[in-house]
């Protein structure tokens, strides 16, 4: 079910909550040719925390701050390409309970062509390292099961 598992960046910005402000961040991403690979964001009171996965976070990080987006972080997350089918979800989370990681933010991406596209998670965990070794112990079951 897992294709692949890696550790990776997420880009943390929280801005004031305004109108548009998520068309400036995307504007200025992608004038620079970076993609947003996953996205998710809040918005609680006057501010809005954004957060996102891109093919390129340093180049969109430096964009951002000369915008003027000042508060802004990376955060190291866990990013798995998972199977695009019914229960490939349950099956990572599982290994990640049975192992007492605690999932503290997740999101994902997928695309409506199942069997040519792989979901996306982006899982920010207690404990990261550990998070990525559980997940590839589980891809390496899997291959092995398969042989």
């Amino acid at each position: 079910m897992i294709k692949t598992v890696q550790l990776g960046k997420e880009i943390v910005v929280t801005a004031v909550n305004k109108v548009g402000v998520l068309a400036d961040m995307s504007k200025i991403i992608t004038d620079q040719g970076i993609n947003i690979n996953a996205i998710t964001g809040c918005a609680v009171n006057n501010f809005a925390e954004i957060t996102l996965l891109t093919n390129n976070n340093s180049q969109a990080a430096d964009a951002l701050k000369k915008a003027g987006y000042e508060s802004l972080k990376e955060e190291e997350v866990v990013i798995v390409e998972l199977e695009n089918k019914p229960g490939a979800l349950k099956l990572i989370t599982a290994d990640l309970a049975a192992q007492a990681i605690d999932i503290k933010h997740i999101y994902g991406t997928v695309c409506s062509c199942p069997a040519n596209c792989p979901a996306k998670i982006v899982l920010y965990t207690s404990d990261n390292k550990k998070a990525l070794a559980v997940l590839t112990s589980s891809v390496q079951v899997a291959n092995a099961q398969k042989h």
